[in-house]
């Protein structure tokens, strides 16, 4: 079966002390849901478990990043998390760290729906 993608968000989020990879990734996810809504599976009685969500966290160092631990926050869907090189580290020369920048995609995928509903005039 084909799937669509329904829904593409971004976002972008930070752990300016820590130096924590996984904390910048999440963050991230969070800032890209709180973009959006999703109200068709209850207005088109779609079960959320038929949406496939793939993410997407750029990072600078993509083997700090924990993925299970960043798709374990998704809501709903069958998530898949990977990281690749991206983001940005701000160096701050004063105290010897750094602060990490992480992005994130995300998209949500659903099988084709055409030929399941109909419109009424």
């Amino acid at each position: 079966m084909t799937e669509k993608r329904i829904i593409l968000e971004t976002g972008s989020g930070n752990d300016l002390y820590g130096q924590d990879y996984t904390k910048a990734a999440r963050r991230a996810v969070q800032d890209a849901l709180h973009h959006s809504s999703i109200t068709l599976f209850a207005k088109l009685g779609i079960d959320h478990t038929e949406m496939r969500v793939e993410v997407t966290i750029g990072v600078q160092e993509p083997d700090r990043v924990d993925c299970d631990l960043v798709a374990a926050d998704l809501p709903r869907g069958r998530a898949t998390v990977r990281a690749v090189f991206g983001g940005l580290d701000v160096d701050d020369h004063a105290d010897g760290s750094k602060h990490i920048v992480a992005t994130a995609a995300v998209e949500a995928w659903l099988p084709d729906q055409a030929g399941r509903y109909r419109l009424r005039s």
